[in-house]
């Protein structure tokens, strides 16, 4: 059984999102909350919150309501690009350059391992 949990419009570029999310691809949920939860960068604390939300949704799609976070894994995690916001900077001589505040889209899918 699988669940996914989408986060929309993080801003944040979807570069600086890939490199956290590229940590915890294919890891055990218990592992990847470990590894995100020590990890400095500002998007770690995002993709932490959404992968608590993605177990959520799997214990609320489950029978009994209860699986183990050690039984669990990332089966798919991308980022895709949200809207940019374009905002003007004021420059020399009376000119503006174009400042893009880049905004991106996370979605985690989660799977729970088949126990033997």
């Amino acid at each position: 059984m699988e669940a996914r949990a989408v986060k929309r419009y993080i801003p944040s570029s979807p570069r600086k999102m890939r490199l956290v999310i590229d940590l915890i691809r294919g890891k055990s949920v218990e592992e990847a909350l470990d590894v995100l939860h020590y990890n400095p960068k500002h998007a770690s604390r995002v993709v932490e919150l959404t992968l608590k939300s993605a177990v959520s949704n799997l214990s609320n799609k489950s029978e009994t309501g209860k699986v183990e976070e050690k039984n669990i894994f990332v089966k798919q995690i991308f980022v895709n690009g949200g809207p940019v916001l374009k905002r003007v900077m004021p420059a020399p001589q009376g000119r503006a350059f174009r400042k893009r505040k880049r905004s991106n889209h996370l979605t985690i899918i989660v799977e729970e391992s088949e126990q033997k």
